[in-house]
Order: structure tokens, then C-alpha cells, then sequence
């Protein structure tokens, strides 16, 4: 028996409580102490479960429609078009099946590839950026496919409108680790590291014990923003150690926190395991959007989060050398990378 299914919740509607839903509304309206009142909704969610609903996030419904449209388009290009802008060392470009493991993982031991396709696109920098001439890691150009330029619009379109989200949600985190609205500012300063990747799930012929479309693992983000379609397969591991399918709720985004959100606050908050099987029997598709701090950027436990009686669990450590080792572990076609059997 498959894992999510050997530790199911027995009882999904007891616990669908444990992934709150979080109206941003006030907040973004810039109602009188609504930054504070969500700063205790987000320290809940974030201390107990590592996950949430964000509602009245103010991203059109349209924007989320298009950017799903031009996801299933460039999945059913032919796979040679596609294997034209295969991944490159900047993490941008077409991932094919087969070509990434969860390795770096200590959630679960992933023995075989993911079975999922994805196409990650991350800013959309002109041949005359200046990381682009100097050819700086994690900050290259898009690669897009020439058969069909128009799903750039809508693709670019939906990256600028998700950063523009998270980016108005980070004082919420701030405040609620006990910091001024304003700390994490700098570090998302000059272009942070953003990659957004439209995933497809081919219908999984095969959904023995650790096979999955995504295998179990944390994200390596500060958070992640994920847009789903009403086809199921998310499972998200509880603090109870069981696995738990969040429904989709209309009109929300999926929020989660990562690995780097967790080093910062000293494990205070939580970067919580999930995976994906798509035993629907039909296509799935999701869209993840991935923020995290400039590459630049040096992670230091907050001092709101340490303490004689709580010394810091992590040395300081650059952000890029940490998303690079991210990446060099889990996708096959980086350097050093060791294929697990296919």
C-alpha cells in the first residue's frame, strides 16, 4: 500500500481545521491594526502546521486562468520542441520526466524519479542585464519556446502579479516573529530568487510504495505560493506524522513555508513535508511559485528566535550556496549529481 494511503488520516473533516484559511483582505486595505491581527493568524499557522490559505490575496482570476492555459499548451508541445530549452544550470528551462529526485530530502528515502514534467521560468531578464552579461549564477535569462511566444504574456504576467502578492505578505511574517514590518526588506532587495514552475502530472500508471509524482520533501524556498486545479493528489504530512489531501478552496492560494524560512526563526516555524501521486487518471497540473531572498543574502538565525536556553541551530550560510547544493542534489541535470535507478 502506497505511503500518503498507509498513513491517511482516518478522519479528513476532524483536522481540516489544522490548515487555517487567512484573510489578507484587511491587511491589504491597510485597515488600522490589521497587520497585527494577522500577524497572530500567521504565527499559528506557521508555529502548528507550516501551511495556509491566503484569501482576498487581490490576484485576479483571470491572471491564474491564463497562466494555467499557457501551462497545458507548452506541456503538449511535442517533446523534441521542448527539450530545446531543457534546464539549465540557473534552474530555468524544461524539466522532462524522469529527470529529478527528491535526494535531498529527510522526509522519505526516494529510490525512483518523479513522474512529473515542469517548465520553470523565473525574471525575465534582457540579453543586456548585467548578471546576464556577467553571466552570474541563479540570475539568467528565460528560455522560451519559438513554437509558441505567445504564452510568454500570460506566463511573465502571473510571475510579476505572485511576486507582488508575497511580496506584501512578508511584513505579516515579520511581525509575527516578533520583528519591525520592515526586516526582511533587504534581503528580497535587487531581483530575489524567484523560480516559478508549471508542473504537469501524466496520469501514473504506476502507484506502488514510493513511486510518486513528487516524492516526499520540504521546499527550499522562504515560501511558496501553490495554485491548484480541482484534480487531487497534494499531501501534505501533519505534525501527527499522517498525511492529509488539503481540499481545494476556491478563490485561495496554498501557502507553505520553506527550509529557509525555518533556518531563519531557528526551526520556530515550520517547513512541512508534502508530496504528490496522481492516481486521478487524468492530467493534473499545478503552478508553484517559489520566493525566496537574493542569492546574495546571508541567513542568520533571528534574534527574536534565539536565546541562552535556545542557541542557534545553524551556522550563518549564504542563500545561494544553499539553493545551488538544493538544486546539484535533487535534479539530475546538475554537476555532481548522482541518478538514482530509473
Amino acid at each position: 500500500m502506497h505511503l500518503f494511503k498507509q498513513q491517511a488520516v482516518k478522519d479528513p473533516e476532524s483536522v481540516s481545521h489544522l490548515i487555517p484559511v487567512i484573510d489578507f483582505g484587511p491587511y491589504f486595505a491597510g485597515e488600522p491594526g490589521a497587520l497585527e491581527k494577522l500577524a497572530q493568524h500567521l504565527r499559528h499557522a506557521c508555529q502548528e502546521i507550516g501551511f495556509f490559505y491566503a484569501a482576498n490575496h487581490g490576484v485576479p482570476q483571470r491572471v491564474i486562468d491564463e497562466a494555467f492555459a499557457a501551462s497545458r499548451r507548452f506541456h503538449a508541445l511535442p517533446l523534441a520542441e521542448k527539450l530545446k530549452i531543457q534546464l539549465n544550470e540557473n534552474n530555468i528551462g524544461y524539466m522532462p520526466m524522469n529527470a529529478s529526485v527528491q535526494a535531498a530530502s529527510t522526509v522519505h528515502k526516494a529510490t525512483k524519479p518523479n513522474q512529473n514534467e515542469s517548465f520553470f521560468i523565473s525574471h525575465d531578464r534582457a540579453a543586456d542585464h548585467p548578471d546576464v552579461i556577467a553571466g552570474t549564477p541563479l540570475r539568467g535569462q528565460n528560455q522560451w519556446p519559438e513554437s509558441l511566444p505567445d504564452i510568454r504574456a500570460p506566463m511573465t504576467a502571473y510571475f510579476e502579479t505572485l511576486r507582488a502578492m508575497c511580496t506584501r505578505m512578508i511584513p505579516g511574517f515579520a511581525v509575527a516573529l516578533d520583528l519591525l514590518p520592515d526586516h526582511f526588506a533587504p534581503f528580497f532587495a535587487n531581483e530575489e530568487h524567484i523560480n516559478l514552475r508549471f508542473l504537469h502530472y501524466p496520469p501514473q500508471e504506476d502507484v506502488s510504495d514510493n513511486t510518486f509524482g513528487t516524492a516526499p520533501h520540504t521546499d527550499n524556498s522562504f515560501m511558496t505560493a501553490l495554485a491548484r486545479t480541482d484534480v487531487p493528489g497534494l499531501a501534505v504530512r501533519l505534525p501527527s506524522g499522517e498525511w492529509f489531501a488539503p481540499p481545494v478552496i476556491p478563490g485561495t492560494f496554498l501557502i507553505n513555508l520553506g527550509n529557509m524560512m525555518r533556518r531563519w526563526s531557528n526551526d520556530r516555524f515550520l517547513s512541512t513535508p508534502h508530496g504528490v501521486i496522481n492516481e486521478s487518471g487524468t492530467d493534473r497540473y499545478s503552478i508553484a511559485f517559489f520566493h525566496s531572498p537574493n542569492p546574495a543574502s546571508t541567513i542568520t538565525c533571528l534574534p527574536t528566535c534565539v536565546s541562552a536556553d535556545n542557541p542557534a541551530r545553524y551556522e550563518p550560510a549564504v542563500y545561494g550556496d544553499l539553493v545551488k547544493d538544493f538544486y546539484r542534489k535533487n535534479y539530475f541535470h546538475q554537476k555532481g549529481h548522482e541518478p538514482v535507478s530509473k
